[in-house]
């Protein structure tokens, strides 16, 4: 299944006004090395590229002649664009679809007050209801007879509106700061190739065991670190639930067939067409939790299950767990207990770090910190990505007595991973492992329903997205 089309990045390469490190990225020997980003990569400057990016840290202006280096940069997300800041936000549309919830709907509508607002009343039980919220809050109606999805409502809510900017919100999202959110958003958006932005989104605070996990482990929340949306890195897309788009960027819009992940495949399909998409984490805003724990549960086996669709549009992209072919050896070693071959796999993967460096940073100390980083960001997370879509597997096979250790170590590495730098209660972990299983669950029926085993099949290979190897070529 093709993915639907989305339109194409403008050609000119606007100069940013300076830049700033990825807060992964870290300069050796005055930045003739540069490493960080997500993924993680080494970048080597020549010394006319190396001297230009010493003055831009320096906090000189960056000319038309750099436009070349900083957008490969910024492109690999270890540094990121200042452009002037836009404080206005008049050109935003924003477009809330709701079935129903009056409740929320009120209070978003208060928090949204001198903004532009359409409601799309996706097909609500009592319309007359929802429709004196919007109406009471001033804000335009559009009906669909029937609930035919987020995906549809945002796209009916495009089609009644004209302005530049989009601005989708969930009716559930509590903003606090309107203007503050939106005015950050916009920012983004000044590198005219930036078609997307989004804030962190953190559940909504609250005293109940649910709540209190939301708050910190919500699975829409994508951490405070900022940066570029990257396949396949920390940062792989951004969710709808608040989202600045720009309207000439969007092409058909929302994929009406996905009912969950349609936030996925739009990010997906910006990335392919060339453009970039970013994430501020230092602007958050709340989502609040499922009412109750049986919704709690089948909201995670849904997000598990949209794999398989978004597997039929994007292929390998969906893979659970991608594997270079160090990381590969190291952690099947490890699986399989044989400590000498995994040894000899880290030592291959810092000959081949020790190479790549320049001959003046050859040194044990240098080599030694890139590959603490390297395993760093691999091994923990390939265990997490495996537990994430394997953890009954895994469990399953720690029955045998000869697999037990190896097994109940894995589980243990992958669900304590995302835990790493957090206290937590022992209801924390418990709802960690209801988390996995439920999304693994919902991958596994996907993939059985859809009769499709790419959501389930691991990739080798850092698998570029079709516009990466297209810039390569």
């Amino acid at each position: 299944m093709r993915p639907l089309p989305v339109a194409s990045p403008p050609t000119n390469r606007q100069v940013p006004t300076g830049i700033r490190l990825d807060a992964s990225a870290v300069t050796t020997l005055s930045a003739t090395l540069i490493t960080g980003g997500s993924p993680w990569r080494v970048r080597r400057l020549g010394p006319t590229a190396r001297a230009t990016f010493d003055r831009w840290l320096a906090g000189d202006a960056l000319q038309s002649r750099d436009v070349a280096l900083a957008r490969a940069l910024i492109d690999q997300g270890l540094v990121h664009p200042r452009f002037s800041i836009v404080d206005d936000v008049t050109g935003l549309d924003v477009v809330v679809p709701v079935r129903d919830d009056v409740a929320h709907l009120g209070r978003l509508l208060g928090e949204l007050h001198g903004f532009a607002v359409t409601v799309v009343d996706d097909g609500s039980l009592d319309a007359p209801a929802v429709a004196a919220c919007a109406e009471g809050a001033g804000a335009r109606l559009v009906r669909l007879p029937e609930n035919r999805g987020p995906g549809a409502a945002r796209n009916a809510g495009v089609a009644e509106t004209t302005r530049p900017l989009l601005w989708f919100i969930d009716v559930d999202v509590t903003l606090e700061d309107a203007r503050r959110v939106a005015t950050s958003l916009v920012a983004a958006l000044g590198d005219p190739l930036v078609a997307a932005s989004a804030p962190r989104i953190r559940g909504a605070a609250g005293g109940r065991l649910r709540e209190r996990f939301e708050r910190e482990f919500s699975p829409l929340d994508l951490g405070a670190p900022s940066g570029l949306v990257t396949a396949g890195g920390a940062r792989a897309y951004v969710p709808s639930a608040c989202l600045v788009v720009r309207r000439d960027a969007l092409g058909a819009g929302f994929d009406e067939a996905l009912r969950v992940g349609e936030d996925v495949d739009l990010v997906w399909r910006l990335l392919d067409a060339g453009w970039l998409v970013r994430y501020d984490g230092a602007v958050s805003v709340a989502h609040e939790a499922r009412a109750t724990w049986l919704a709690w549960w089948a909201q995670r086996v849904a997000y598990g299950a949209s794999a398989a669709a978004l597997g039929a549009r994007h292929g390998s992209r969906v893979a659970p767990v991608v594997l270079d072919e160090s990381t590969l050896a190291i952690t099947t070693s490890l699986a399989a207990g044989q400590l000498t071959t995994a040894a000899l796999a880290v030592i291959w993967l810092a000959g081949r770090i020790h190479r790549a460096l320049p001959v003046e940073a050859r040194r044990t100390r240098a080599t030694g910190t890139l590959l603490a980083r390297a395993l760093a960001g691999t091994i923990g997370p390939s265990a997490r990505a495996v537990v994430r879509t394997y953890g009954p597997l895994v469990l399953a096979a720690a029955v045998a007595p000869r697999l037990r250790r190896r097994a109940l170590a894995l589980f243990a590495l992958g669900t304590l991973w995302r835990f790493r730098a957090h206290r937590v209660t022992v209801g924390d972990v418990a709802l960690g492992v209801a988390d996995d299983v439920a999304y693994a669950l919902g991958v596994w029926r996907g993939a059985a329903r859809a009769r499709d085993t790419t959501a389930l099949t691991p990739r080798f290979g850092p698998g570029e997205s079709r516009n990466a190897r297209r810039r390569a070529r």
